[in-house]
């Protein structure tokens, strides 16, 4: 099938950060065929799906590098309570997490990503083979892993029992063009030396990314330093637990020699900015890290935690919160910052090669941000412009694969009233329980 894409602004957000203000894509089936400037008339005959873009912005697909898309049913429950993920999270999963409502939560977030130019998303959560599912039907590109933890969770009744569904489910789904399976230790002090060491040695064995957050939690940091002189990087290192392609969520708390030892084995960092400084954890140090040549992207981590799984939140919490951070304007521009939801995180996946970018080769995930809008005028700077004007709602058109999933800021695939019901309806346990353990935290943050 053959698609051309016209009367479009193009940041190709290649290696030459190429622009075409009045420029054109074509797509053959799944890949992007051709790229440049308006230099003829085409003859919309020839191809089978023709897009006008209206002047919108065209731009590679955003990539979320760390999310927990099963986690809809959490959004705005204890967003103010105190170590809300061991007292609350947690103990709900467990008890009311099920594979029917980690299906309908990932389609539902799947949805919300897609309709804000999210083509691509590295996902940790459980019932990772129905969370599969969901995004073979979606359509959409996802990395996909297993979480393991040292206690039984929902769907591991045995310690580290992610491990087994894990390698079953890393066998089933290999090779598959939009889905790549992944295994997902949940973090350092979250699991033992050996089960880590297991998890990498799967990854490894079957040429699979690792994720995991690390460096992210104050009890964390204060656990390895008590117990093993170490900060999590440093024992991570030291037991060899990093695969041939990881990637560490979160990495707030780091030290010179952190950095180092990352930068050292090639690991990505998802920087989840707008969920750390919710939870008031802290502002890793990006800056640091760029300046080492560290590869970072951009994630939106779970809905209950950032609220919102789309990039132009976490694009404009990026700029606001390090610039204040460090006391500087200029310190991130805006190109750099698109850069780190498209290229930079593909980057991180080492996925760049495929995606992150508009050029020849390249698979045809692509989006188009509409221009027409109120918030959308006037554009000197349109890196600026998605930066700190745009925001989900801005999102016309989506392409994933080459295949056209969002048009005219509506699922073509499915709908949202379907897929809100579907999910609704597997939420009445999870709202009776939620509503059982919330009374508790409230009546303490009156204290």
């Amino acid at each position: 099938m053959k698609r051309l894409i016209k009367n479009v602004h193009i940041l190709t957000m290649n290696d030459k950060m190429e622009v075409f203000p009045n420029g054109y894509v074509v797509m053959e089936d799944h890949l992007i065929s051709e790229v440049g400037a308006m230099h003829r008339v085409f003859d919309d005959e020839a191809f089978d799906q023709v897009v006008d873009g209206q002047g919108g912005l065209l731009m590679p697909g955003m990539v979320n590098v760390h999310t927990h898309v099963g986690m809809i049913p959490f959004r705005s429950l204890g967003d103010d309570c105190e170590d809300r993920l061991r007292r609350l999270l947690l103990p709900l999963e467990k008890a009311c997490m099920t594979k029917e409502l980690a299906y309908a939560s990932a389609k539902y977030a799947m949805a919300e990503m897609l309709l804000s130019g999210v083509t691509t998303f590295l996902d940790m959560y459980y019932f990772e083979d129905e969370i599969a599912k969901a995004c073979e039907e979606m359509k959409m590109r996802g990395i996909l892993g297993e979480t393991v933890m040292e206690e039984p969770t929902c769907d591991a009744p045995k310690s580290h029992g992610g491990l087994v569904y894990a390698e079953t489910f890393i066998q089933k789904w290999r090779g598959h063009k939009l889905i790549t399976p992944a295994i997902a230790p949940h973090a350092p002090n979250t699991n033992s030396k050996e089960a880590l060491q297991k998890a990498r040695e799967l990854a490894d064995r079957y040429q699979v990314p690792l994720t995991m957050h690390v460096s992210e939690m104050d009890y964390e940091m204060a656990y390895f330093r008590e117990t093993y002189k170490m900060t999590p990087i440093e024992a991570m290192d030291a037991w060899e637990v990093w695969a041939n392609k990881t990637i560490a969520a979160h990495c707030i708390h780091l030290t010179e020699k952190d950095q180092q030892i990352l930068k050292k084995r090639g690991i990505g960092i998802a920087h989840c900015i707008g969920a750390n400084t919710k939870s008031a954890k802290g502002v890793a140090p990006i800056r640091d890290m760029l300046a080492m040549g560290l590869d970072v992207g951009l994630g939106t981590d779970g809905p209950s935690s950032g609220n919102t799984l789309d990039l132009f939140t976490q694009m404009k919490l990026f700029a606001n919160c390090h610039k204040n951070h460090h006391r500087s304007r200029s310190l991130f521009t805006a190109k750099e910052i698109v850069a780190l939801a498209t290229i930079g995180g593909a980057r991180v996946l080492g996925m760049d090669q495929e995606i992150g970018s508009i050029e020849p080769g390249k698979k045809g995930d692509v989006v188009i941000v509409e221009t027409d809008s109120i918030n959308m005028f006037p554009i000197f700077d349109p890196y600026a412009v998605l930066v700190y004007s745009a925001n989900a709602s801005n999102v016309r058109y989506v392409f994933v694969d080459g295949k056209l999933l969002v048009a005219n800021k509506t699922l073509t695939e499915s709908t949202i009233k379907e897929i809100r019901k579907q999910l609704n309806e597997k939420m009445q346990k999870f709202r009776k329980e939620a509503g059982q353990r919330m009374p508790a935290f409230e009546n303490e943050g009156e204290k």
